[in-house]
């Protein structure tokens, strides 16, 4: 590293990482089992990173891949595995086993701070740099061989001068905001409706996600723990969250939710919030040598919980892409890395749609609400269809293939324990 003037120092890696969060952390993992230096640099400090609080359903790909990054230490003796899920609507219970169906696929419960915690440690405990708390990120020349992040660290002017960067820093982060806008196109849809989400202190009443189309709205019942459950329903987005009691949410939960042969627990609610439900798309992903990952290029509404899968896929493909140009000079991945991605992005975004229209609808629409439970039916009356609906929500096969794949960490198998 060297000083060049009293108030700014230079450093420089191959690869800038903007953003400590999964994508970014997990990015910069892989990297390393490859061989290649990064620096993962965050605005925001370390105990707001691993205690940012995310969802957590992770799809087979994802576990795969951090097994192979030797990251599933902790999520195979804390995580739960799920085999199927349980779609509920009309006051009947349909299980959809998607393990069998897939023939060995399945789904994990892990919150997502806990895969930060984890990749966090591992990178620290290996030496690799994370800068937190980074102020006035700012990137510069990132269509030339030497693309630049400026920033702020205890009032110190920071410069790394770097080879490519990752923009992994979300949806509101400085990377995409670098592409110009006559080359950035952007894709957008507001749903009419939104989630209203709560923690609470009480052991789960179901060993899988409960997914409930009813006529008064959508309703999830999941868990974090064998003592916290997480609860969602469907509510207007302009919704106000202090007209919702505590015997307003249970009421409500135990209507949508409800069976004859079935009984929800309640508990102390600790947390709750509002998410809209939206998708977004930024076209393109890559733009000279900035490569976007993750939030920072796609949203999807949560309904199919394909969010942080999405930037693991997305992660998964430009590790694999910089390792063959960086470890053997082939550069055809990294300039194909936008194209794949995206064709990855649009699936995943059909099917957290199709997801979504088939379990919400407008309350003041009843043949709406008819349409879906014919559609509901059709799926769980049918073994092919929920093959098919099993595979795509257990995740689609791993992004990894081509020239390159034999050269990536990933593709050499499970990397045991941080070296």
């Amino acid at each position: 590293m060297n000083q060049t003037s009293v108030s700014q120092v230079r450093s420089r890696t191959q690869v800038g990482i903007i953003g400590a969060g999964p994508a970014g952390l997990l990015l910069g993992r892989l990297l390393h089992l490859s061989g290649i230096d990064s620096v993962i640099i965050e605005a925001r400090d370390r105990e707001y990173v691993e205690n940012r609080v995310r969802a957590g359903l992770l799809e087979q790909t994802t576990i795969d891949a951090l097994t192979a990054a030797g990251m599933d230490g902790r999520l195979r003796e804390q995580g739960v595995e799920h085999r199927g899920v349980e779609v509920r609507f009309g006051g009947e219970r349909r299980r959809i086993p998607v393990n069998e169906l897939t023939g060995g696929r399945s789904t994990w419960l892990y919150p997502q701070q806990e895969v930060v915690r984890d990749l966090v440690k591992a990178r620290l405990d290996v030496g690799d740099p994370i800068v937190f708390d980074a102020e006035n990120v700012q990137l510069s020349d990132v269509t030339g061989d030497c693309p630049r992040i400026s920033y702020r660290v205890d009032g110190v002017d920071q410069v790394l001068d770097c080879d490519v960067i990752a923009g992994c820093d979300g949806f509101h982060g400085v990377s995409r905001q670098t592409i110009p806008q006559n080359v950035l196109k952007t894709f957008a849809k507001n749903y009419p409706f939104a989630w209203l989400g709560i923690l609470a202190d009480v052991p789960p009443s179901t060993d899988e996600l409960i997914y409930a189309h009813h006529p008064n709205g959508f309703a999830m019942h999941s868990m974090r723990s064998s003592t916290v459950s997480r609860f969602y329903l469907q509510v207007e987005p302009d919704e106000e969250l202090a007209s919702w009691s505590d015997m307003r949410l249970w009421d409500e939960l135990q209507i949508r939710l409800g069976c004859d042969d079935w009984s929800l627990a309640e508990g102390t609610i600790t947390a709750r919030g509002i998410t809209p439900m939206r998708s977004f798309v930024s076209e393109p992903m890559q733009y000279g040598n900035l490569f976007l990952a993750g939030d920072a290029a796609h949203i999807v509404p949560p309904t199919a919980a394909k969010g942080l899968n999405l930037a693991v896929a997305d992660v998964i493909l430009l590790a694999d892409a910089l390792a063959a140009w960086m470890t053997e000079g082939d550069r055809t991945l990294l300039d194909d890395y936008s194209a794949e991605a995206l064709s990855r992005v649009w699936q995943v975004q059909e099917f957290s749609r199709t997801m979504t229209s088939l379990l919400h609808h407008e309350r003041s629409d009843p043949f709406d609400a008819r349409l879906q439970r014919a559609r509901l039916l059709s799926l769980c009356d049918s073994t092919e269809a929920m093959t098919t609906w099993s595979h795509r929500y257990s995740g689609l096969p791993r992004p990894w293939g081509g020239a390159g794949s034999a050269r990536s960490a990933l593709a050499r198998g499970p990397a045991g324990a941080a070296s």
